[in-house]
Parts: structure tokens; sequence; C-alpha cells
């Protein structure tokens, strides 16, 4: 059980449309909330509308909204003063697709989670990233690289979910959010990284 604080903490806190582990992503969230953490949650336009078999997107965007106890950020134009003008201490993607990593390790800006990504990362403030995709071991592999190499990224610790029917596949392990945060306050990589 984690038993530290993160009181006065600002954290951006992103989730993209990895429909079937947003629920473990919010239960995290809500653990940050009640450690102290002042949350402002960051939503990729896919999760912020489409209902899934594992969410209704106005349910979902609900219960992050109480439990922040803020607005969402969804739009390009309302992330982007993430950067100077409104710096977070944190920004927590989580879950992170391939798609949004591969952008944002390219510099690209062109949604709510990786505008918030670019103007928080030109400060090369701490970012952690809670990985899920299908093709990390593959399509993705590169992106994942290219974001190891940043000294302001860390990743929340991988593995397999179903090595046989998703050779490609990995998903972050989100019992570790909290240990995985504390590291990179630090400027440390919890390890290993791939379980």
């Amino acid at each position: 059980m984690f038993t530290k604080s993160f009181e006065g903490l600002k954290i951006g806190y992103a989730f993209c449309a990895s429909f079937c582990t947003l629920e473990r992503s919010f239960s995290e969230m809500e653990k940050l909330v009640g450690l102290g953490a002042s949350v402002y949650p960051i939503m990729s336009e896919r999760t912020y509308s489409v209902d899934s078999r594992f969410t209704v997107a106005s349910e979902f965007r609900e219960r992050v909204k109480r439990c922040a106890g803020r607005e969402i950020v969804a739009s390009v134009e309302d992330a982007e003063p993430f950067g100077p003008a409104e710096p977070l201490d944190v920004l927590i993607i989580a879950p992170c697709t391939g798609n949004t990593l591969a952008k944002i390790s390219l510099g690209i800006s062109d949604g709510a989670v990786s505008m918030a990504a670019k103007a928080h990362l030109r400060a090369d403030r701490v970012t952690l990233i809670a990985l899920s995709s299908n093709d990390a071991m593959s399509r993705n592999l590169p992106s994942i690289a290219r974001m190891l190499e940043h000294k302001a990224v860390y990743f929340l610790p991988m593995r397999q979910d179903d090595p046989s029917k998703k050779p490609h596949s990995l998903v972050a392990d989100y019992s570790r959010m909290c240990d995985a945060l504390d590291a990179a306050l630090r400027s440390e990589q919890l390890r290993p990284i791939f379980m």
C-alpha cells in the first residue's frame, strides 16, 4: 500500500482511447486525488465522445469531472496553456495508445493529449506514460525508443497481456502507478520497465 502524499502536486491526467484500460486508469487517478494531488483531466477526442463496450462516454466524463473537481480539457486550444501559461508539475498519460505515443515521439500535436504533451515536454517536465498498444513490440517500438531517450519521460512498467493471441502487445501495470510517479519525481525510471 502506497503511503506517501502527493499533496499540492499539480498533475495533468490524460486518457487516450484504449477503452479496455480506462477503468484501471480511473482507479489510479482516484488514488492520486486521495493522496492530495490536484488533477487536471485531459481526454483524447475519441475517449471524450465514443461509447464502447467498456464505457459510455458521457458517464465516464462525468465520473472523471466529479473526481477531479474540474472540467475536462478535450481540445488542442484548451491543452496548449499547459506549457508556460499554466505549467503542470507532472503529466500522466494513462492509457497512452500507440497512436498517441507515435505522435508525441515525432512532435505531432493534433489533439488534446498530444498538445498537452508537447506543451509540457518543451520545458522538460516529468511525463509518465502508461502504454497500451497491440503494436508495442512491432510498429510502435521506435516510438518507445525515442521516448526512452527523453530525459523527462518515464514509463509505467508494462507486460504482455496475451502473448499467444497478441504477440506484439504491451499494457501498463497500473498497480505500480504511485511507485512509478514517486520514482519519476526523483528523476528515476521504475524498473523493470518490461516485466
